[in-house]
């Protein structure tokens, strides 16, 4: 695993050993930057259980203006950090360790832009995390979420957020949802990766 593109272009990141992560794979990750890759410039970026940081550092290398990475695991949370400083990236960063839900209802900063939420399989919890999201006033009005799922069937909408697009890798969903009617517009919502 590594930064694919921006200014740690090629910086190998490295994950905790075990099952309690899971990697999103270079190729998804590719992927899920190019549906963004005009939005990230400058932006504030929310990385929620954010594994080894892989998905927020490329959106830092790739130019977003400060990330905040939510992981409850300890071990994650310290190579996050070991990560961002192996990408030079640290300065713009902060990682939070602890419960997301906690976080996300006590936050009361400046709006993210870019929401990117994926949990472990075995917690299918994207839809309860996202409208906690929508509840707490916490995401910019034109913020982007992505979501890497499994399992979990999402819905066309989740609050003031309707699906953009859906792209299928594998066994690998990553469906991308923009806030007002956006993703309404789009004639062919689900692609193949494949």
């Amino acid at each position: 695993m590594r930064v694919i593109s921006g200014s740690a272009k090629g910086v190998p990141l490295k994950t905790i050993a075990g099952d309690s992560t899971r990697p999103t794979t270079d190729k998804v990750k590719e992927a899920m930057f190019n549906v963004i890759q005009f939005d990230i410039a400058g932006a504030r970026v929310l990385d929620v259980f954010a594994g080894s940081g892989a998905l927020g550092i490329e959106a830092l290398s790739r130019g977003a203006r400060a990330a905040v990475f939510i992981d409850i695991n300890r071990a994650a949370a310290g190579m996050i950090k070991k990560n961002l400083r192996a990408a030079k990236l640290e300065e713009n960063a902060q990682v939070v360790t602890g419960d997301c839900y906690k976080y996300i209802r006590a936050y009361r900063g400046e709006p993210f832009d870019i929401v990117f939420l994926d949990p472990p399989y075995d917690r299918e919890e994207v839809k309860d995390v996202f409208s906690e999201l929508c509840t707490c006033n916490m995401l910019s009005d034109t913020a982007i979420i992505l979501c890497e799922t499994r399992r979990e069937a999402l819905p066309e909408s989740i609050g003031r957020f309707s699906r953009l697009k859906k792209y299928v890798y594998g066994n690998i969903n990553v469906t991308v949802y923009t806030a007002g009617e956006a993703g309404q517009t789009v004639s062919d919502p689900e692609v193949s990766l494949q």
